[in-house]
């Protein structure tokens, strides 16, 4: 491919370059580029915001170039302390083992799996000795440590760091000097740790690599980024009318940042439904629609997609109730609406009050907003907990 396009590419949607003249130099070579991406499997499930720098990674494979997926198997029982505000508990061996596997599998759904190296940087640095730590350790300085926004935050607010939070970007920066990448990519929370892979890179007398950073996504909710710890995520593993239903559920303004970073769209057609959007000529629910479709034949193909808009349409705007819901099985006909709730999956009592009070809970289709009345049900009753959650009583 013509030079100029790929650095295009390269550069679409990026928010951090370091640096693009670095960057035709290492393509005017001809060589494949080794493209990083540092994962550490600290929990077993992806998002939607996993996928912006996944479908990045993608494009290099598409200009065929090579992407080394680094399963941080070491590094993700120190545990990554990038935007944490506290010292972050270590994983076990077991624990993150299991999460890797879950996790390269989700990938897969983006990457092609033949042409991705995948490595574990236990490899390398379970083999270090105490000299070998210190070595590297030597090679950056407390001050530049603390130059990192949250360490910085955390210092002044006299919050503890631990000297193992240190060692983290290091063990990442060795990373890039084992595998000898040319390009590590990640999110814009990441620029501190892979500019010390440039600087350890060069310590090791190796090119520095490429620092390339995606935007962080917000989640269903606009206004944080997309975590399971907030609750506001689209999972890998989320059903395909659960995934449509949740992007239905954004907000309109973030319409657009889901399009171009999750989509396959041209710059031309994008910039015709940002333009339709403004002026009104397009309906912000079609366009939702759209992208609801999308995001489904991302991570399923266009029959589930076709078959999760259908649903929608089914439930939410012709209101009817869904073909296949779960049974809730009960032992009594009688019970408080609050334990009904607890028995159905909700986490606690409390969450189940406010769920109620938000009068988000309707059996048979009628409201019910006190948590402790008792309510009657026979087999066939259908309870219905805000607006995705249904299921059908069956009395044992």
């Amino acid at each position: 491919m013509d030079l100029k396009r790929q650095v295009e590419i390269i550069k679409n949607n990026t928010f951090d370059l370091v640096s693009e003249v670095e960057l035709v130099a290492k393509l005017k070579k001809g060589k494949p580029l080794r493209v990083k991406l540092g994962v550490d499997p600290s929990r077993p499930d992806l998002h939607l915001g996993h996928a912006v720098v996944l479908k990045k990674l993608k494009e290099f494979q598409d200009l065929g170039h090579q992407v080394v997926l680094i399963i941080g198997d070491f590094t993700a029982r120190i545990g990554d302390p990038s935007g944490r505000s506290a010292t972050r508990p270590m994983l076990s061996m077991e624990e993150v083992r299991e999460n890797a596997i879950s996790y390269q599998e989700q990938a897969f759904t983006i990457l092609d799996r033949e042409k991705t190296e995948v490595r574990y940087n236990g490899e390398w640095l379970d083999k270090m000795n105490f000299e070998d730590v210190i070595r590297l350790a030597a090679k950056y300085t407390v001050a530049r440590m603390l130059e990192r926004d949250d360490f910085d935050k955390r210092y002044k607010d006299n919050q503890p760091i631990s000297v193992a939070e240190f060692m983290y970007p290091l063990a990442q920066a060795y990373d890039s000097v084992a595998i000898r990448s040319d390009v590590e990519i990640g999110g814009t929370d990441q620029l501190f740790n892979l500019l010390v892979g440039r600087k350890i890179q060069a310590d090791h007398g190796l090119e520095p690599q490429i620092v390339l950073t995606m935007p962080i996504i917000e989640g269903t909710d606009g206004n944080l980024k997309m975590s399971k710890s907030y609750d506001n995520y689209i999972a890998f593993t989320d059903e395909p009318k659960n995934v449509y239903g949740k992007v239905m559920s954004i907000p309109d303004t973030l319409m657009m940042k889901y399009y171009r970073l999750l989509t396959e769209m041209e710059k031309t057609e994008l910039d015709a439904v940002e333009k339709g959007l403004a002026d009104g000529s397009v309906n912000p629910r079609d366009c939702k629609m759209r992208l609801g479709r999308k995001m489904v034949e991302l991570l399923y193909d266009e029959e589930k997609a076709s078959e999760a808009e259908a649903e929608f349409v089914k439930v939410f705007q012709q209101k009817d109730v869904p073909t296949d819901i779960p049974v809730l099985e009960l032992n009594s006909e009688t019970i408080k609406l609050a334990d009904l709730l607890v028995a159905s999956g909700v986490q606690s009592k409390s969450e189940a009050k406010r769920l109620i009070g938000q009068g988000g809970v309707k059996i048979n289709d009628v409201k019910f907003e006190d948590p402790f009345e008792e309510i009657k049900l026979n087999t066939d009753d259908i309870l219905r907990i805000g607006k995705r959650r249904f299921f059908k009583v069956v009395l044992k």
